[in-house]
């Protein structure tokens, strides 16, 4: 018999380039692995729905990726492409996965790009929730991002105002995925409320990047992908548009994709039962196990 769900998931760290890395694995390690990345300033159990949608039939391990959750800020403040690519590896290697399928959302996708591109034989399949080439720069979704970044306030007086924000930030998001931002993205400290994540060092590579260190061109590593892949778009999504999407599917006919009505950029939270049977849906189509 199936277990029930445990919504907490266990617990991992590991130590990856000189940082404390948490990580939440939900469902049984003899399963197939889904792991999954987040958005910029999100949390591995932003995916504890998702977890739940797939119980009994795939693990998932969510990341908090460096800078966010319970994961070190990093002091050097390397939040860039090649180190998430980096961060990544070194998680699954300590995990012991010869293969698994990869999830990523927004930020977490262009990793999940850049990494099935370059390592397609640790891979069995891909899904990139509402990212995509050029999205993170030329998109009008990436221009709301920065402007959000850049009057984030980094106190709250209290926790009526932290929810407040991420209301007026987050408008189609479900109660539920408020509340779990709430809880996981900020934490009373001396009388106020504060980020758990390093905002000013995530703004700053953001806001100011070293040029050395951009989003590099993801079109070559669309192109290189080898393995069956979802692309997700949200419907009313400022982000991924139709345009690139169509072009993602013509430039790799291994990728398929898929629009979620009523769903924007963050449709894992606003339109989380079509998210989960999207997911599922292609994954249940897959060999699952190597």
């Amino acid at each position: 018999m199936t277990s029930l769900f445990d919504a907490a998931g266990t617990d991992g760290h590991v130590r990856l380039d000189g940082l404390s890395f948490h990580y939440v694995r939900w469902g049984e390690q003899s399963l197939p692995a889904l792991v999954c990345l987040h958005g910029l300033r999100s949390y591995a159990r932003t995916f504890e729905p998702l977890a739940a949608a797939l119980h009994g039939r795939i693990q998932v391990v969510a990341l908090d990726q460096r800078g966010r959750g319970e994961t070190e800020w990093d002091s050097d403040r390397q939040y860039y492409t090649d180190r998430y690519v980096s961060d990544l590896q070194g998680l699954v290697d300590h995990l012991g996965l010869e293969r698994f399928h990869l999830l990523g959302h927004s930020m977490g996708g262009i990793t999940s790009i850049v990494y099935a591109g370059g390592q397609p034989s640790r891979l069995l399949s891909v899904v990139l929730e509402d990212s995509g080439p050029g999205a993170s720069t030329g998109s009008a979704g990436a221009a709301r991002i920065n402007d959000e970044l850049a009057r984030t306030p980094t106190v709250f007086a209290d926790w009526a105002q932290a929810r407040a924000f991420w209301r007026l930030i987050r408008p189609n998001v479900t109660e539920a995925a408020i509340e779990s931002r709430v809880a996981n993205s900020m934490r009373e400290e001396g009388g106020t409320i504060r980020w758990i994540h390093d905002q000013a060092g995530i703004a700053e590579c953001r806001l100011h990047p070293d040029p050395a260190r951009v989003t590099p061109d993801l079109w070559p590593f669309v192109e290189r992908i080898a393995v069956p892949g979802l692309v997700l778009r949200g419907g009313d999504s400022d982000y991924l548009s139709r345009e690139t999407l169509a072009r993602m599917l013509e430039c790799n006919p291994g990728l398929r994709g898929c629009e979620i009505p009523g769903a924007g950029h963050y449709m894992h939270d606003d339109q989380p039962d079509a998210f989960h049977a999207a997911v599922t849906g292609f994954l249940s189509g897959l060999e699952l196990r190597p």
